[in-house]
C-alpha cells in the first residue's frame, strides 16, 4: 500500500500498482494543481516536491513516494494567505494561461529553500526544465527574484 505525507497530511490513495504519482494526486486525492502536460519530463507542468526536491510526477511511480513527504502547489499557500511566490507572481502578472505555473512555483519554492537569494542565472537554471508556451518567462524570473528579495525561504 502506498502511504505518504501530502501537504502535511497522511494519505493512502487507492491506486493501481503501477500508477504514477501524478495519477494518484489527480485521481483519488483530487488535486488539480499538478498537471499532465507531456508525460515525458519535457514540460514541467507535473512538478511537485518530494522531500523538498522537484520531481516529475508524471513518470515517478507513486510507490516511490511511500514514507516520504510530497508537496504540491495546493500546499504552498491559500487564497487568503498566498505564499510570497504566489503573491509576486500575481503582482507581476507572471502567468497568462496558468497551465505551467504549479510546476514552476514548486521548482521556485525548492530553489528558494536551497538558495534564499539566488542570482538571475540560478533562477533561470532551476526553471530551465519548465515550458511556458505563453512566453511569460521574463516575468516569471522577475517574480521569483522579487519573492527572494522579500527573504522568502519555502
Amino acid at each position: 500500500m502506498v502511504r505518504f505525507e501530502l501537504n502535511g497530511a497522511a494519505v493512502a490513495p487507492e491506486i493501481e500498482e503501477d500508477a504514477t504519482l501524478l495519477a494518484a494526486l489527480r485521481g483519488p486525492l483530487g488535486l488539480s494543481g499538478p498537471r499532465f502536460g507531456c508525460g515525458a519530463e519535457q514540460c514541467g507542468a507535473c512538478v511537485v516536491l518530494l522531500d523538498g526536491a522537484p520531481v516529475f510526477a508524471c513518470t515517478l511511480p507513486a510507490a516511490a513516494a511511500t514514507g516520504r513527504r510530497v508537496e504540491t502547489v495546493e500546499g504552498l499557500g491559500t487564497p487568503e494567505a498566498p505564499h510570497p511566490l504566489q503573491r509576486a507572481f500575481l503582482e507581476l502578472q507572471a502567468g497568462q494561461c496558468g497551465f505551467c505555473l504549479s510546476g514552476i512555483l514548486m521548482a521556485a519554492a525548492a530553489l528558494l529553500h536551497r538558495v534564499p537569494r539566488p542570482s538571475e542565472a540560478q533562477v533561470r537554471e532551476a526553471l530551465d526544465p519548465h515550458l511556458c508556451r505563453c512566453g511569460a518567462h521574463n516575468r516569471i524570473i522577475r517574480a521569483v527574484l522579487r519573492a527572494a528579495e522579500e527573504g522568502v525561504a519555502a
